[in-house]
């Protein structure tokens, strides 16, 4: 598509995989005609986390049939844990969310919001982007994926992303689950590497406080059993 220079349509950012000790964090901005939005209701876009893999990926090709324009951005988990020595979780996702409006260049655009101060990372969002001096509409909001049907598009599009990397991980490294710390199969899959000394593989997010609490969980219980 010809790259506009105006501000044009309407866009929604959302991540996925921002919490899980495996694997990427995902990060979707989806550009639509204004005519287009009530569109999304009625295919039944909501929360990707209240929707089956199989609704997630059947919706994400009506969106992507729907979309101008759909911007992706995937952080590896080598990448979380380069980054996090010297910047903060929030920062990563506000450099990504920049790069992703700086290309919609949307009219105006519904954050979900990564900061405790909604306000305060739609005005950074706004001000690096250049969008906010252009004049272009910035609402940032906490469960804007819940509010924004134009939001809980990206973040489907951002959850099949993140699936999808997913699913090829399992295939080089097994089935560990879905990567999150709640997860029982994540658990065992992180803590069966630990106990045996291998090296924790790249997908692994070794600066995660889950992942140090189950290596001093296994260094304590080769304590106990000496």
């Amino acid at each position: 598509m010809t790259r506009r220079n105006h501000l044009y349509g309407i866009a929604g950012v959302d991540e996925a995989g921002r919490g899980p000790m495996i694997g990427p964090m995902v990060i979707c901005g989806v550009l639509l005609d204004p005519d287009v939005i009530p569109r999304l209701e009625e295919i039944g876009a909501k929360d990707s986390k209240r929707l089956s893999p199989s609704r997630r990926l059947s919706l994400s090709k009506k969106i992507e049939k729907l979309a101008d324009k759909i911007e992706i951005r995937s952080v590896s988990a080598e990448d979380i844990d380069r980054l996090r020595k010297r910047t903060t979780l929030n920062e990563i996702e506000v450099v990504e969310f920049v790069s992703v409006v700086k290309s919609l260049n949307p009219r105006e655009v519904y954050l979900d919001a990564a900061d405790v101060n909604a306000e305060r990372f739609g005005s950074k969002i706004g001000e690096l982007s250049g969008l906010a001096a252009r004049g272009s509409v910035i609402v940032s909001e906490h469960k804007a994926d819940s509010k924004y049907p134009i939001v809980s598009a990206a973040s489907i599009l951002a959850k099949v992303e993140r699936d999808r990397i997913i699913d090829e991980m399992h295939q080089e490294f097994g089935d560990f689950g879905s990567g999150y710390p709640s997860d029982p199969k994540t658990i065992g899959f992180v803590r069966d590497l630990i106990q045996n000394s291998r090296k924790l593989p790249p997908i692994i997010r070794k600066s995660w406080d889950s992942v140090r609490k189950i290596r001093e969980s296994v260094e304590q219980s080769t304590l106990d059993s000496v």
